[in-house]
């Protein structure tokens, strides 16, 4: 009886050792406020960022590198005077977001602020501008389109270390109660520990769909609305989250004749329990960075085998270590060890291959590997996995030397190191899925950065805005705009543009142009090489009057 008190304190003294290294994790983690980062990043828009179209458009057009879906009232469009611009509902179509604008709109810089959810459920904010005819102050926002409450942000990745956590304690024990189980040991232990991990998946599950309210929206832990929820619960996000609780509670039903051991368990039954903890693994990667991966429908397979294979895992390891190494006898632990060491070799080696194409996926190039925050996370599993495996290893060999039926105290000395290091694993884990993958992180960074070059000349009739895009060799499309010195449009009768590069031989190449109104012209040239091209144009704006004005631009 001692000698289980002792267990008992050794075992809550691990737990509260475990736990408090965790907290710490998770609070390093959590860090200072700082806003969302998103797995998305918009690629361009129409108008561009910065640009100065002559007449007001009828719409706007976002495009974003990934998938999303619209919050009710985040997107909104402010005239230069502060009034709204956009008139209707905004349309999500994939990674285009449609936005309809009030016609007649005036001349000035207007404001577009959006807040939307990514393919992976994780909120995408930001602004953009653009001027009709000319520049003027931007209008002040009235939405906040980035924040993140850090209360919020620090709780997402606890709420899902619980669920995995959950799958552990459901998984590996219910497969090891269901084959390897004598008849003669009590089940009680062992059906506690399901219906904890029951219950913890159930607990995260509920968690994450209040969580994502203000996440979604960027308000406080506290200041959920019911509509809010209700947002949630018809998102993609929501709607798996509801299966994966039809999940749990007919998971329920079928587990209590197996947990009771009272022989009433049948095929039939363990079959439909497998059908269940596929559709459930299934709903971690269908809410995650594996959607918006450039091959989901891989992305997601393999997700949900390296999800399996470390709940069968651990789950296993936390059977042996608290029931089967102090319960079973050395006839037993000889018919149960060389099994579960086999299940664990194939789960250890779909772990292995899982990681590794979830890796090459998600990262994607050497310097998303080191240079990025998630290419650094996945560095750090990766040790804490080989610690893992060479524990195993040595466990492994354990079993194979028959030592552990006879002196089982080794065993589980070794098991109690794994199951350590890999709850840090699953903390790293936990912390993963809400940094932008490297390949998301890359894309953030090149998206929405224009390469238009614009430059404005004057002399002592007029200013020229000259646009060229994307000033790269190749094709460029090349906008010519007319203002007078005060900054109004100014009717230009005639426009002539050439290109030269001189540096290498390349004689003027005349830019072909096409007046579409008054004050503006667009054409588009080929342009042969890199280097400092000059840009010649030539304006008239009546009979007897006509201003010549050039710049040079930067071809890369």
């Amino acid at each position: 009886m001692s000698g289980m008190t002792v267990d008992r304190r050794r075992f809550c003294r691990g737990l509260a050792a475990l736990a408090g290294l965790l907290i710490g994790f998770f609070a390093v983690l959590a860090g200072p406020a700082a806003p969302a980062s998103a797995h998305a990043a918009l690629a361009n828009s129409d108008p561009a960022n910065g640009t100065i179209v002559p007449d007001a458009p009828n719409k706007i057009t976002l495009n974003f590198t990934e998938s999303v879906q619209l919050l009710n009232g985040k997107i909104q469009v402010l005239a230069p005077d502060g009034s709204r611009a956009d008139q209707g509902e905004p349309v999500a179509e994939g990674g285009t977001v449609t936005i309809p604008l009030r016609s007649g709109g005036g001349r000035g810089t207007y404001l577009v602020s959006y807040r939307v959810i990514s393919a992976d459920s994780h909120p995408v904010g930001g602004s953009i501008t653009f001027s009709v005819g000319a520049a003027s102050a931007t209008p002040a926002a009235t939405i906040d389109d980035e924040t993140v409450d850090p209360v919020v942000r620090a709780l997402i990745p606890v709420g899902k270390y619980l669920g995995y956590a959950g799958l552990v304690l459901l998984v590996g024990p219910v497969l090891v109660l269901a084959l390897l189980w004598p008849h003669r040991l009590s089940r009680r232990g062992p059906g506690r520990l399901v219906w904890l991990g029951l219950g913890l998946v159930a607990f995260s599950t509920l968690v994450a769909i209040w969580l994502q309210a203000p996440y979604s929206t960027g308000s406080g832990l506290f200041d959920v609305r019911v509509g809010d929820l209700r947002d949630v619960l018809g998102s993609t996000f929501g709607a798996i989250m509801l299966v994966r609780l039809g999940v749990i509670c007919a998971a329920a039903l079928l587990l209590r004749p197996l947990l009771r051991g009272t022989g009433n368990d049948s095929k039939t039954d363990l079959a439909l329990l497998g059908v269940l903890g596929v559709a459930a693994l299934a709903t971690w990667p269908l809410t995650g960075h594996p959607t918006a991966s450039p091959v989901a429908g891989v992305s997601v397979v393999v997700d949900a085998i390296h999800l399996a294979a470390m709940a069968v895992w651990l789950g296993g390891l936390v059977m042996l270590v608290g029931f089967l190494l102090r319960q079973a006898d050395e006839r037993e632990l000889g018919a149960i060890l060389p099994i579960w060491s086999r299940w664990a070799a194939t789960a250890v080696a779909a772990l292995i291959v899982a990681g590794v194409v979830q890796a090459l996926i998600e990262v994607s190039s050497l310097d998303g590997l080191f240079f990025t925050t998630y290419g650094r996370l996945i560095l750090v599993k990766v040790g804490l996995a080989a610690v893992v495996l060479v524990m195993a290893y040595f466990s492994r060999r354990l079993v194979r030397s028959k030592a552990a039926e006879a002196e089982p105290k080794g065993l589980r000395r070794v098991v109690w190191a794994e199951l350590a290091v890999t709850a840090v694993v699953l903390g790293v884990t936990s912390a993963l899925v809400q940094i932008p993958p490297a390949r998301s992180a890359e894309a953030s960074q090149t998206a929405g950065v224009s390469t238009t070059v614009t430059k404005t000349l004057t002399d002592n009739k007029m200013a020229l805005q000259i646009d060229v895009f994307p000033a790269a060799v190749g094709n460029n499309s090349i906008h010519l705009y007319a203002y007078t010195l005060d900054n109004k449009p100014l009717t230009v009768v005639e426009w002539t543009a050439t290109a030269a590069l001189t540096a290498k031989g390349i004689e003027p190449i005349e830019v072909p142009l096409l007046r579409i109104t008054d004050f503006h012209a667009v054409g588009d040239i080929a342009l042969p090489a890199a280097g400092e091209w000059t840009f010649k144009v030539t304006a008239r704006t009546s009979d007897i009057d006509q201003s010549t004005l050039s710049t040079t631009v930067t071809i890369n």
